[in-house]
């Protein structure tokens, strides 16, 4: 990089397989633009408070009729990253009669808050840019007075997945039809009565999951009967600095971002022992314990520790976290609760 010149801030240079997925991306756009691909935006599950709403969505190219089709009955994984994203795009994004803009990063994806005078609860946003359709994004607006959350993992948790065991994950995400996917046994259960028993509070669903399968695993979680919640994943593909994205680091991040956006919620983190939610949970725990309610993991059999890459830990009683906060550990949402009411978290 050549160097910057006085009083000019320099501009970070994309990696390298940045450049290279931009270039192909720019080919390919031009010459699916001319055979009359258009731009469809793919909203995404919102949240905020009284005065604010974290808007998010996602902008692609799509065939003309892509819109006037019904819901296909069988997704294969890999039809979800068959996708090519509109660079660089403006959106209008329409709350509470205040009109914003954003701008779309270079995967299509709009991550804004904006100002918005919506009441607690769920509503919604409307975000349109020209050439395109505009659609309605959900937001769970949270009342100042919630004091309880669920921040759930997703992958061994809620839906069995055997990551991140390299071949199997692969066929998981990427061939593995959408409906023979397997729910956890009774974590549906579970998070229905944490939300019954705590009125008003929300469930946050956070994966290391790329949000090319958004909409694959909002139609889980509602078959499933999860609660409805915001999904917060990851980009696919190379970043601005690295070949992959870093999962614990999307965890970390959002987990520090919750904590400054919702300082009074104390979080209930619910994940699994088959790849690094305890690590992180505890790091969060010590870091702000006044966020946290307890922690929560899913223990896998040997076997699915196995598969999932990681050694069966036995945890046969609730045992104190960093800063006292209760850690539970059950195979699945019945052991859970029985350990929550026993630990006094309900």
């Amino acid at each position: 990089m050549p160097p910057t010149p006085a009083g000019q801030l320099a501009i970070p240079s994309l990696h390298r397989a940045a450049r290279i997925e931009d270039a192909v991306h720019a080919l390919v756009e031009r010459r699916l633009r001319r055979t009359g691909w258009r731009t469809n935006i793919i909203a995404y599950t919102g949240y905020g408070a009284p005065g604010w709403a974290r808007v998010m969505c996602r902008v692609l190219l799509g065939r003309p009729d892509t819109r006037q089709r019904g819901r296909l009955e069988k997704v294969r994984g890999w039809r979800s990253f068959t996708t090519l994203p509109a660079k660089h795009v403006t959106v209008t994004i329409e709350t509470g009669g205040v009109v914003h803009e954003a701008q779309a990063d270079r995967s299509g994806f709009i991550d804004t808050t904006v100002e918005a005078d919506l009441p607690p609860g769920w509503g919604s946003v409307r975000i349109s840019m020209p050439d395109a359709e505009p659609v309605e994004a959900p937001v769970r607006i949270l009342d100042p007075e919630v004091r309880f959350g669920v921040l759930s993992d997703i992958d061994d948790t809620v839906m069995v997945t055997a990551l991140p065991r390299p071949l199997l994950a692969a066929w998981n995400t990427f061939v593995l039809d959408e409906h023979a996917r397997a729910a956890v046994p009774g974590m549906a259960v579970l998070y229905e009565r944490l939300v019954t028993a705590h009125p008003g509070a929300p469930v946050f669903y956070l994966s290391t999951g790329a949000w090319n399968v958004a909409p694959t695993l909002t139609r889980f979680l509602s078959r499933h009967l999860y609660p409805a919640g915001p999904l917060l994943l990851t980009d696919w593909g190379p970043t601005q600095d690295r070949w992959f994205r870093s999962g614990r680091e999307h965890k970390r991040a959002t987990l520090a971002r919750l904590a400054k956006e919702f300082p009074d919620v104390r979080w209930l983190l619910v994940g699994d022992d088959g790849q690094h939610d305890q690590e992180i949970y505890r790091e969060f725990a010590a870091a702000h314990p006044d966020n946290v309610a307890g922690v929560a993991i899913r223990r896998l059999s040997p076997a699915q520790a196995v598969l999932a890459g990681s050694l069966p830990v036995p945890h046969d009683r609730p045992t104190e976290g960093p800063v006292g906060q209760k850690l539970l550990s059950a195979p699945d949402g019945a052991g859970l609760w029985t350990l929550l009411r026993g630990a006094g978290l309900v």
